[in-house]
């Protein structure tokens, strides 16, 4: 998820292990913990942005991970404190911080590796990577807390609290998405359409307007659901997967495809524009919704250069739409209204 919910996390963590006997120093050190993990994005400046893509969320998000360095920076606190609390503290410590970050990071549309060295990722699309409503009471519960004595009953209550609500929020995803996956084929049978896969994730900063995405033969089917309203069919937008113009293609000589498969997950489709193909990464979504229709444009993408000097090259595609957001209109359609 988005940087300052990883932080509120760790820290929240830091303070249940060692808040109590090193005050908020615990918060800070968990903070940094739970920040550590995501210093992969300095690689990218070594790889191209389809290569760091894969590289992203893999060593540094896994479990092997979380057991190398926490017991190496417990150690190191271990020393650096004059040994006055126990190497058991500063690895709870350490290792929590680091673990949950990956650990909650499953949970979105991007998912880790969290097994690494192995390939798959583990990712339950149940929460968007940036959610107001997981991130701001767990913060304000856990600055709360810190606000308190140290040896307050109420300290320990209010951090507990927050990550208690914030572990429900995300069984909250997991039930929600269950139920609307469940559905999936009744909805999408209201249109006549019959997929052979289809996949649910939460719209952007909400748990309550979900994007079902449908595949068949040749295209995606893309419909909306809002905890709030039944399902409309007249909604649901047709996108051509276009995969045959990425077969016809190769760069340097070796096919790109099994990184841009196992990068979407197989959610993908394809445009032709000049010299560049787009590669749009489904999981994300459109920006239809939240633009009210102004704008059909994918989220998210990758973009390669197919003729002249830079054939071959990558580059990362963002939506430049952002301008016709209608955050009002898109609340609307959160509620159901």
């Amino acid at each position: 998820m988005d940087s300052l919910t990883q932080i509120v996390l760790g820290a929240a963590v830091g303070e249940a292990v060692a808040g109590r006997k090193i005050g908020a120093k615990g918060a800070l050190l968990g903070a940094i913990g739970g920040t550590i993990p995501d210093l992969d994005v300095f690689l990218r400046f070594f790889y191209d942005p389809l290569d760091a893509a894969l590289v992203h969320r893999g060593f540094s998000h896994s479990l092997l991970f979380a057991l190398l360095a926490g017991p190496s920076l417990a150690y190191l606190s271990h020393l650096l404190s004059k040994k006055t609390y126990s190497f058991k503290m500063w690895f709870l410590l350490w290792f929590l911080s680091i673990v949950t970050h990956p650990m909650l990071d499953i949970f979105t549309n991007y998912g880790t590796q969290f097994f690494w060295p192995f390939s798959w990722r583990l990712t339950f699309n149940t929460v968007f990577v940036i959610d107001p409503l997981y991130t701001i009471p767990f913060m304000v519960l856990l600055i709360g807390a810190l606000l308190m004595k140290r040896e307050s009953k109420r300290r320990k209550i209010w951090n507990w609290t927050g990550i208690i609500y914030s572990s429900l929020y995300l069984l909250w995803g997991v039930i929600v998405k269950c139920c609307i996956y469940s559905n999936t084929d009744s909805y999408f049978a209201q249109a006549n359409i019959k997929p052979t896969r289809t996949m649910v994730t939460p719209m952007p900063l909400t748990s309550f307007y979900w994007d079902i995405i449908a595949e068949d033969d040749s295209n995606y089917y893309i419909g909306y659901k809002s905890l709030f309203a039944d399902f409309n069919p007249k909604e649901i937008e047709i996108i051509p997967k276009n995969h045959h113009l990425l077969k016809a293609l190769k760069w340097n000589g070796e096919s790109r495809i099994p990184q841009i498969e196992h990068i979407t997950n197989g959610f993908y489709t394809i445009d032709k524009h000049l010299d560049s193909l787009f590669i749009y990464d489904l999981r994300f979504g459109t920006i239809t919704t939240i633009t009210n229709g102004e704008s059909r444009n994918p989220l998210m993408g990758y973009g390669f250069t197919t003729k002249g000097q830079k054939a071959g090259s990558v580059f990362s595609y963002r939506s430049k739409d952002f301008s016709k957001i209608q955050f009002g209109i898109y609340m609307q359609k959160v509620f159901g209204k």
